[in-house]
C-alpha cells in the first residue's frame, strides 16, 4: 500500500526570511573547539523565521546539552518583527541566556544580553564559509578562543 504522502511533490528547501538570511551560513553541523568542545547544529524552523541551535558541548569539564532559538522578536499582536536578531538559550544545567546576533559581512558578533554588552563573541568567517573563528570576551578580562568548523 502506498502512503499518500509519497504522492505529494517534494517541497522546496526552506529558506530563511529576510531578517535571517545573513545567518544562513550557520545552517549545518559544526565541530566546536577552544574553551568549549563538542558539536552544534543549526537548522531552520519551518517557515524560515527562526534558526534552532542544538548544542552538545563540554565546558569547564561539564557536559552541556542545550537549545537556542534565534530570530526577530514579534510580540503577540505586533504587525511586524523587531529589527534585532535575538535569541534565548536553554541548557541542561538550568541556565537561560539572551543574546543579540549582529552579522556584518564576514564578521559575526553575538552580544550577551544586549548590543554593546561587555560579554560577547566576535568571530570572522573563512573565505570558504566553513570556519568561524573568534573569541568569547567576558567582563574583567575573561573569555576564551572558539572555533567552529563545518562537518555537515
Amino acid at each position: 500500500m502506498t502512503d499518500a504522502r509519497d504522492q505529494l511533490p517534494a517541497e522546496p528547501a526552506a529558506r530563511p526570511v529576510d531578517g535571517l538570511r545573513a545567518l544562513e551560513r550557520l545552517i549545518g553541523t559544526w565541530k566546536v573547539t577552544g574553551g568549549a568542545e563538542g558539536t552544534v547544529t543549526y537548522r531552520l524552523l519551518e517557515g524560515g523565521h527562526f534558526l534552532v541551535q542544538d548544542i552538545a558541548l563540554e565546558q569547564y569539564g561539564q557536559p552541556v546539552a542545550g537549545v537556542e532559538m534565534i530570530g526577530r522578536d514579534k510580540p503577540f499582536g505586533a504587525g511586524h518583527a523587531g529589527e534585532d536578531i535575538k535569541s534565548r538559550y536553554y541548557d541542561s544545567q538550568g541556565n537561560t541566556f539572551d543574546y543579540v546576533y549582529e552579522p556584518d559581512g564576514d564578521v559575526l558578533t553575538i552580544w550577551g544580553g544586549e548590543k554593546g554588552s561587555p560579554a560577547y563573541f566576535r568571530g570572522t568567517w573563512s573565505a570558504d564559509g566553513n570556519v568561524l573563528g573568534g573569541a568569547w570576551v567576558y567582563p574583567g578580562g575573561g573569555g576564551y578562543d572558539s572555533v567552529m568548523t563545518r562537518t555537515g
